[in-house]
């Protein structure tokens, strides 16, 4: 697979790729979609593709032409790893985002983009084989970067109004177990206090400094502007699948909750 970026330098001084950064790479597709890095890498980054197939992810990671993007590596799902951008530089693969009150996601982190059609074009569960491939290459980066459980996030965590990946069917659990993420046991659906859209006062300002908190880009206004609801849904997505609406019901809640507790 290698051959998708032919073309483009290998990096060397100027941040080209000698080798893999990981014994676990089987291939080397250089994109030519880096910078320096200004930065400690302190936060690993999860990505699904969101493209008909993975050769046509590949190729647009290590396009020249706008809009540029990439990532360090693409998991195929057959578990095969391929590293565009070498770890030392800052690939261009979060886009606009934060986390924890700071921009500029792309300075500080590490991307695995994960092929899958993703929302539009067939989300599917992640094979065995993919998911197996993500945990170890993810364990060999935060084991090297002393990376911690909480800096292992979502797309979708750092750029909620934007992304959805990758998603409410990615086994955050499953990472959390291998050392891979926060997670607790998602509180079950119930009945009790719910908050959505167009609704404000002291309730949502204390759900908005919550979401803070936990890490997400949201203003404390105390009113559940669309913005709120972006970031309920990313939180969904990331920590209670069940049930993916933006709604603030008792089941997000306290399973928010129960998260800062556990940090």
């Amino acid at each position: 697979m290698s051959d998708a970026c032919d073309g483009h330098d290998h990096h060397h001084d100027d941040g080209e790729m000698d080798g893999p950064d990981s014994p676990l790479v089987r291939s080397l597709a250089p994109s030519p979609n880096h910078d320096a890095r200004a930065e400690p890498v302190s936060l690993l980054i999860m990505h699904y593709t969101g493209m008909r197939d993975g050769m046509a992810a590949l190729k647009r990671l290590c396009d020249p032409n706008p809009p540029r993007v990439s990532c360090h590596y693409v998991v195929f799902e057959d578990g095969e790893i391929v590293q565009c951008v070498a770890e030392r530089r800052r690939a261009w693969h979060a886009g606009i985002g934060s986390w924890h009150g700071r921009d500029d996601v792309n300075a500080r982190s590490i991307g695995i983009e994960i092929v899958n059609p993703g929302h539009e074009f067939g989300y599917r569960p992640f094979p065995e084989t993919q998911i197996g491939a993500v945990i170890a290459l993810a364990q060999d980066i935060v084991a090297r970067h002393a990376i911690p459980p909480a800096g292992v996030i979502g797309h979708s965590d750092t750029a909620p109004t934007r992304k959805q990946d990758p998603g409410e069917l990615f086994p955050w659990k499953r990472l959390a177990e291998m050392g891979l993420g926060l997670w607790v046991p998602p509180v079950p659906l119930m009945d009790g206090p719910s908050y959505r859209q167009g609704e404000e006062g002291p309730p949502i300002q204390a759900l908005q400094a919550l979401l803070a908190m936990a890490g997400y880009g949201v203003q404390v206004t105390g009113v559940y502007d669309a913005l709120t609801a972006a970031v309920v849904t990313a939180f969904q997505r990331h920590w209670r699948p069940e049930r993916v609406d933006g709604v603030a019901d008792a089941s997000t809640l306290r399973t928010l909750r129960d998260l800062l507790a556990a940090r």
